[in-house]
């Protein structure tokens, strides 16, 4: 049975739709910035989907070919995450998409080194004749946060992150948003087969402890 972190660490993917708090541990991830409207048919964001799992599934299918990664296991890819923000912006304007600066990304397993990263990147480029240099090797320390499970259309994402504040302000904690520690969303569904009333998204903010 291949390993799903999404069912391993129901901390991180699978919180309740109440607020909670969480430390999250030092991860490592396939990478690509952008910036612009998501829903752009043919976007920075939508384009730095195919490119990340272009290299997620890459990494996973290696054990099949010559490349044998050292630790390597079956695994299912982990659940497409998207860290945002907007310039001079405190949290995040919904109708101002165009205004979005994004990291997308992909958790990598822990046994997957950067040299075995380097490897997919030259690997994918080389069968899929595509350019796959946008894609980093990134890692990011997120610590502790508030998050929530928020069900329905991402435009709805205020309310859920409103009750989140409110969680995070009873039990002694203020945002800590700067420019390494970022609105998080973690996407568990697929907005082209799921109602976007039944849409999951896991929401996440950093915080810390008041003074």
């Amino acid at each position: 049975m291949a390993f799903d972190y999404k069912k391993e660490y129901k901390e991180f993917y699978m919180p309740k739709n109440k607020p909670g708090i969480v430390d999250i541990p030092k991860m490592n991830y396939i990478a690509v910035r952008g910036k612009g409207n998501p829903n752009e048919e043919n976007g920075e964001y939508k384009n730095s989907i195919g490119l990340l799992y272009g290299i997620a599934f890459t990494i996973k299918m290696s054990y099949k070919g010559t490349h044998k990664i050292e630790g390597f296991f079956e695994y299912v890819v982990p659940p497409l995450e998207g860290l945002w923000w907007q310039e001079n912006t405190e949290g995040l304007d919904y109708a101002r998409k165009e205004d979005m600066h994004f990291i997308s990304m992909i958790r990598l397993p822990d046994f997957v080194t950067k040299e075995d990263f380097e490897w997919a990147v030259q690997e994918a480029t080389k069968k899929k004749k595509q350019d796959f240099s946008r894609v980093k090797f990134f890692t990011y320390d997120e610590g502790t946060c508030v998050q929530c499970m928020h069900i329905g259309s991402y435009d709805d994402e205020p309310a859920t992150v409103d009750l989140m504040h409110d969680y995070m302000k009873a039990n002694g904690y203020e945002l800590d948003i700067t420019d390494t520690r970022y609105h998080h969303e973690i996407y568990l569904s697929d907005p082209r087969r799921c109602d976007v009333s039944r849409l999951k998204t896991v929401v996440r903010h950093p915080i810390k402890k008041i003074e």
